[in-house]
């Protein structure tokens, strides 16, 4: 950081003056605990005996052989409790919320993936908890909504605007407002204003000390490329933050939606529909008009679908230690579906975006080289949106039948 909360000119802490003492006594407990060792041991050994860590590395042979490139590997997030990374962020802020002395969290959700670990987190510690969630993302991802239900939280559609994530973040910010005294926000990716960019990434790091420690004891040697999805940025924050120092290209690949040159994708770092801004908090790139207008955002993974990115990648874009692909709705269902066939694994639409890229790029590097990619989360969740994609006839006769047994 070029000073506290920036990074580069991406960052900042734009915060109305009543959050200021909030967030002030959030920098400070942060910066306590990272100061303090016997933190992240308490939350490593949460993590390893609630949330299965460390996630395995696993060596993808029928892709690798199937491309005829360097030896594919996949960080296997989807094992994670929850089924997704967001179980590590949530966790920590968690105890966080603990030594803070707060009873009630509240968090913004698109996917439904952070939704479904905060209300999580929130029944394992005894919190209230009440979750945001745009329209749109209600009808789409169902399932997550069914079980932030069943584990207590009030899960709040949000009708205004877009309807979809940046609209739940907004009102999630309302609600923080309003009951800061009782209430931490446990915002789910490494965006908003200071200190939630940093603290994100930190307890994602995770992912990333995993990686490469399991990379260097199978393969002998650093991989030549690591490819993350990106949608606000902590899931390749999370795998990224490993490599930084190391002599890897990192490679962030953001939703295209129906394609850059149609106006209809969420593409902050690789489209030029994106300028910087300050919104929701921080500054970095929004896909706004040139009034400063958000724009409408498209993609067929809920998550991926904000209109901004982590200021932290922001920078990195700058610097050009990271570099940024879309893919596109078709290029992520095709991909999926070879992913399935090939090694029996099922990534979230998400996660599949940074496969799409991975694959194209697999075949030009020799075959002592290797590649990771962060499989951040498992796509039962997007067993709908999957299924409409594939217009799979079964599944519409499934659907078909169990509403007319609904209306019987």
């Amino acid at each position: 950081m070029s000073k506290q909360g920036y990074y580069g000119d991406f960052g900042g802490m734009y915060i109305p003056e009543i959050l200021t003492t909030t967030i002030e006594e959030l920098i400070s407990e942060f910066y306590k605990a990272k100061e303090d060792p016997s933190f992240w041991k308490e939350y490593t050994d949460l993590m390893s005996d609630y949330s299965c860590r460390p996630t395995p590395l696993t060596f993808a042979g029928n892709l690798t052989r199937h491309f005829g490139g360097a030896k594919i590997y996949i960080k296997r997030e989807d094992l994670n409790h929850t089924g997704a990374h967001k179980a590590n962020n949530v966790i920590g802020q968690g105890l966080l919320v603990k030594r803070m002395g707060k009873t009630r969290v509240i968090a913004e959700t698109g996917a439904g993936q952070h939704g479904v670990a905060t209300a999580t987190m929130a029944a394992k510690f005894g919190f209230e908890c009440t979750i945001y969630m745009g329209e749109v993302d209600v009808h789409r991802q169902r399932p997550n909504v069914f079980w932030m239900e069943r584990l207590g939280a009030k899960v709040v559609p949000v009708r205004e605007g877009s309807r979809i994530l940046k609209d739940a973040i907004n009102e999630a910010l309302r609600d923080w407002v309003s009951n800061m005294d009782t209430t931490h926000y446990v915002l789910g990716t490494a965006c908003g204003p200071h200190p939630f960019p940093e603290m994100v990434s930190w307890f994602q790091s995770i992912i990333g000390k995993e990686a490469r420690e399991q990379i260097l004891n199978i393969e002998g040697k650093l991989p030549s490329r690591i490819y993350a999805c990106v949608g606000g940025g902590s899931n390749a924050m999370g795998i990224f933050s490993g490599f930084f120092d190391d002599p890897v290209d990192l490679v962030g690949v953001e939703a295209g939606g129906l394609g850059l040159d149609t106006g209809h994708h969420a593409s902050r770092l690789k489209s030029d529909d994106a300028s910087p801004g300050v919104a929701q908090g921080y500054k970095t790139y929004f896909l706004q008009d040139s009034d400063g207008q958000m724009k409408e955002t498209h993609s067929v993974a809920a998550g991926l679908d904000y209109i901004g990115v982590s200021p932290i990648l922001a920078n990195l874009k700058e610097t050009g230690r990271v570099r940024f692909e879309a893919a596109t709705d078709r290029e992520v269902v095709e991909t999926l579906s070879l992913t399935i066939r090939k090694e029996g694994l099922i990534p979230a639409l998400e996660s599949t975006h940074g496969f799409v890229q991975a694959f194209k790029e697999a075949p030009e590097l020799p075959p002592e080289d290797s590649i990771i990619i962060n499989q951040s989360g498992r796509g039962d969740k997007d067993i709908f949106t999957i299924a409409d994609a594939f217009n799979d006839p079964a599944w519409q006769e499934f659907i078909k039948t169990k509403a007319e047994e609904y209306n019987a």
